[in-house]
């Protein structure tokens, strides 16, 4: 079996370009009339990126609890990236694990963790009192954290160096 960081981000990618495929269907559909099944796909393919993004962390977090032996899988990789002394890859992989418990639970210690910073988050959060990211975008869905394909491929870029950077750390671990 293959790693689960390069499976991830091979069924990211893979993932995505079919989604490509449907949007670009979708949205030529929409140039010759304003069909709703065409505005409820797009919906749909906008709400299938934030569940690959949650779903790869959420099973990341299992595998990392199974492969370090330990309760919780993201504080005990925290503390390895501290350990190897690469602190902005442990500074990223905590700011995309509260953006993935804002698109989780909504607003709460994450997001305003998240709000305190967004200027200099590598993706965009919804402020309080705004109520899109672009106005008129009939694809977009309700969420507080932007998903969109680079979202998704950062999320899995982040698992791939996060792995690799504990594999470094821990030769025995293998997932």
């Amino acid at each position: 079996m293959h790693l689960f960081d390069d499976l991830i981000y091979r069924t990211t990618v893979f993932t995505l370009n079919v989604l490509e495929e449907t949007r670009a269907k979708a949205i030529e559909e929409l140039q010759t009339g304003g069909s709703t099944i065409a505005v409820k796909n797009l919906q749909a393919i906008q709400l299938q990126k934030v569940i690959i993004a949650v779903g790869m962390f959420s099973l990341f977090e299992s595998m990392l609890q199974e492969g370090l032996s330990c309760r919780n899988g993201f504080e005990e990789a925290k503390k390895i990236l501290v350990q190897a002394g690469n602190i902005t890859l442990k500074n990223n992989f905590e700011e995309f694990i509260c953006a993935i418990n804002v698109l989780k639970h909504g607003k709460g210690k994450s997001y305003n963790a998240l709000v305190s910073q967004s200027t200099k988050l590598p993706f965009k959060i919804k402020l309080i009192g705004e109520n899109f990211f672009e106005e008129g975008d009939v694809a977009e869905v309700s969420t507080l954290i932007e998903v969109n394909d680079k979202f998704v491929l950062d999320c899995a870029e982040l698992i791939e160096n996060v792995s690799k950077e504990i594999r470094n750390e821990r030769s025995d671990f293998f997932l």
